[in-house]
């Protein structure tokens, strides 16, 4: 298991550009959103990444879709 301290010298070593986190909805469809690697840090791991969960099936009405999406490190 990676650690975010890890995931970052990556990102640096390699030049990353940006980070696609992968998830599923209830029902099993596969859905992605990407944020610029500037936007990242260690903190980010633990706070989570905002999101609006209204367009995802399952998750949230529009009134209640304010989310965090918080990543499973793996390298």
């Amino acid at each position: 298991m990676a650690d975010a301290k890890k995931v970052m010298e990556f990102v640096k070593e390699k030049g990353v550009k940006l980070l696609d986190l992968r998830f599923t909805d209830l029902p099993g469809l596969w859905h992605h959103v990407s944020y610029p690697i500037d936007q990242v840090s260690e903190a980010s791991f633990e706070e989570g990444f905002g999101m609006d969960g209204s367009s995802i099936r399952g998750w949230a009405a529009i009134h209640e879709s304010d989310m965090l999406l918080i990543p499973e490190l793996r390298m």
